[in-house]
């Protein structure tokens, strides 16, 4: 009998979950959980086949603030070091990021709204730029910090405000800035989750996130749905 493969999210605010991750993932076959990182317990976390760390509004350096971080990023080391691939969206990536021994700190300016990415040649060749991906695609950016690239990793995307925005380790771990998992219907909990951070942000309103979101989300998913699997088939998780 076949072994069920499991996925494990791990969540920092309830608003920002798993996306179309979640019905890809259903689609082969995985069976899903997701954990609050805020809840403790990280460190003896079983990351199952495929671990996925979310976004959050918190920086990854803020282990004094919060806690649970430092065992975050010992969950992230010890997936990686037992060979389960690994998903890192936004501040997921930025703790990926340290885990590889790089700086995360606030970037130039905040980033957010929709805009695409500049793929390196590596990114080319990679899931972004494979079989359909975000070449050429607005993609959805939310975030205020950016890190150094890790000193083993290989940089896959830029843009002109933060030259990393998407790395990989081989094929163990893929890194996005950005995000590629959020759905129209979910931003809609997000202009009601990040609305602090909206109305002090120059130049974002609700309206015209929301006015973006409409234009750009469908392809967006789509483009994203291509990245994900062809990431889950190079981990070797694609069950074909």
């Amino acid at each position: 009998m076949k072994k069920e493969r499991k996925a494990v999210f791990i969540r920092h605010v309830a608003f920002e979950g798993p996306g179309i991750l979640s019905t890809i993932l259903t689609s082969m076959g995985f069976s899903q959980s997701i954990v609050d990182a805020c809840d403790g317990g990280l460190s003896a976390q079983d990351p199952g086949d495929l671990l996925v760390v979310l976004g959050g509004p918190i920086g990854a350096y803020e282990e004094r603030e919060y806690p649970f971080l430092l065992d975050e990023m010992k969950l992230i080391e010890r997936s990686l070091k037992n060979g389960v691939p690994v998903i890192g969206i936004c501040l997921g990536s930025q703790l990926a990021a340290r885990v590889l021994g790089a700086r995360v700190y606030p970037g130039k300016a905040k980033e957010i709204g929709w805009g695409e990415v500049v793929l390196s040649k590596e990114g080319l060749l990679s899931p972004l730029g494979c079989d359909g991906g975000i070449n050429g695609v607005k993609v959805l950016h939310w975030h205020g910090d950016t890190f150094d690239l890790p000193e083993q990793a290989t940089r896959l995307a830029e843009t002109t405000l933060t030259p990393n925005q998407a790395f990989s380790l081989g094929n163990s771990l893929l890194a996005l800035q950005f995000h590629l998992e959020a759905t129209s219907g979910d931003l809609e909990k997000w202009f009601v989750g990040h609305s602090f951070e909206i109305s002090k942000t120059e130049g974002v309103s609700v309206g015209d996130l929301r006015n973006q979101t409409a234009l750009y989300a469908k392809k967006c998913e789509k483009a994203g749905e291509a990245v994900f699997r062809n990431f889950l088939a190079r981990a070797g998780l694609s069950g074909e």
